[in-house]
């Protein structure tokens, strides 16, 4: 990994399809996945089917690989949220193959000071980078995933030392509030504050509330939505924007919206809801999530990510969205149970749609799920994830629910975890210098990219 590109949703173009293309070679057979949603037995092979796709993208667990990491064009994060998605595969499937390489690259990328800012990601960490990493530590919490050893940092303790490095970061000097994309200001990106990192820390914040049942967990939560809200970032039909820049003083927005931060906001404020007892507040703003979800199920309640996909622009991070909102749709419904009938409907279309796009080579899935059987020649990481993501997800009836501290929690967790080190002591950025060629190479793609994503902004629909 180089370089991030300027627009959180629009990191880098992909040729992920052609050299998953070249790795099976001229295998043609094409045959979609059989999915019965009355079969708990078919939809785990399903998710099995797909998680194996995924997978075989991986080399971290080979001798000389760095666990934790996917090879080029895929950024770090999305190696986190990967294993996330692994994590939920054990909980829903009790399959536990691949415990092994899981565990290892949530240990291996939480870092020296294990909050999840290793060294080697300092020129592309930002906060949505850091927070999919503890992201995925949270819900191995929740699940009661197999604890790691005793002699290295658990779950719920990574989970709140990346909470408690990204507390710090709110910047009051700039639009009242906020946290900005990059941690550090040598990166491109560091002047934009956008709605999925902020809606990381939410999320955090809010599923940490939980579990721990400390009330200081939401009062972050809370400032975090506050300021979402009020910046513009929310609009009244619970529509999610992208982001926007500190160097106009956050007065125009990026009105691009994507799956992921809908998802970000479902689930965090489904546990917001929950802790607060069921206010009339939370439950309107997760109501109003959910029908401004609407806009991402256009066709027969089929997920779509309107911003890329019928254009068929989607680039290689665009392309794991969709795995994030049905991840977070599930999780929804079993913190607020309400919320059942609203969702399962979505996450069984979309379910059977996605199973359909899974007929390339070695079923091999698709990401547009809205056309059938009609193979659309995509496939990596991301797409796999996101079937994988939405397959699961219809076996939330069969498993027990997520747990918290006072309910059957078994992961061990320190509130002081990620206090009181500084970011740059974190990575050892003391000891790193930028060079020039560095700099000018970052500006000549920063400069491309941004051509790149304004051309694809013209004709899309905000």
């Amino acid at each position: 990994m180089n370089l991030k590109l300027i627009t959180p949703g629009c990191r880098r173009s992909s040729w992920a399809s052609i050299a998953y293309m070249a790795l099976l070679g001229a295998q043609t057979v094409q045959a979609s996945i059989d999915l019965d949603l009355e079969s708990q037995d078919s939809i785990k092979q399903a998710a099995k089917t797909a998680a194996a796709g995924m997978l075989q993208y991986y080399t971290g667990y080979r001798p000389g690989d760095v666990p934790g990491n996917l090879p080029d064009p895929y950024y770090w994060w999305e190696t986190g949220a990967m294993f996330g998605a692994m994590v939920e595969y054990w909980y829903y499937t009790g399959d536990s193959q691949w415990n092994n390489i899981t565990t290892q690259a949530l240990l291996h990328q939480a870092g020296p000071l294990r909050n999840y800012m290793p060294s080697n990601q300092s020129t592309t960490l930002g906060n949505d980078d850091q927070a999919f990493w503890g992201m995925a530590a949270m819900s191995a919490a929740e699940v009661k995933y197999p604890n790691p050893p005793d002699d290295q940092p658990q779950w719920l303790a990574l989970a709140q030392a990346v909470y408690n490095t990204q507390v710090p970061r709110w910047d009051n000097a700039t639009c009242g509030g906020g946290l900005r994309w990059q941690i550090f200001s040598f990166n491109d990106g560091y002047t934009y504050k956008n709605t999925v990192s902020l809606g990381c820390f939410f999320n955090l914040a809010a599923r940490l509330a939980v579990y721990t049942g400390n009330s200081s967990y939401t009062e972050w939560a809370e400032k975090a939505w506050d300021w979402t809200e009020g910046i513009g970032l929310i609009n009244k039909n619970y529509h999610f924007y992208d982001g926007t820049d500190v160097r106009n003083n956050c007065t125009s927005k990026n009105h691009i919206k994507w799956t992921y931060n809908a998802g970000l906001h479902l689930v965090g404020a489904a546990h917001m809801y929950h802790f607060t007892n069921k206010s009339p507040r939370w439950k309107a703003r997760l109501e109003g999530i959910i029908d401004g979800l609407d806009h991402f199920f256009p066709q027969n309640d089929i997920m779509t990510e309107l911003a890329c996909e019928s254009h068929g622009t989607c680039n290689i991070d665009q392309r794991s969205f969709k795995a994030y909102l049905s991840r977070w749709m599930s999780h929804t419904v079993q913190i607020a149970p309400f919320t059942y009938d609203l969702l399962m409907p979505k996450i069984r279309a979309s379910a059977e749609a996605a199973a359909l796009q899974c007929n390339g080579p070695d079923d091999a899935c698709g990401l547009r799920w809205t056309r059938g059987a009609a193979y659309d020649e995509s496939t990596g990481v991301g797409e796999q994830m996101s079937a994988l993501e939405i397959f699961q997800a219809n076996l939330v009836d069969y498993v027990e629910k997520r747990v918290t501290a006072d309910t059957g929690g078994i992961s061990e967790g320190n509130p002081d975890a990620g206090k009181d080190v500084s970011d740059e002591d974190s990575v050892g950025i003391h000891t790193y210098q930028i060079g020039t060629g560095d700099r000018v190479g970052a500006g000549i793609l920063t400069a491309f990219v941004v051509i790149l994503a304004m051309s694809a902004v013209y004709f899309m629909a905000v």
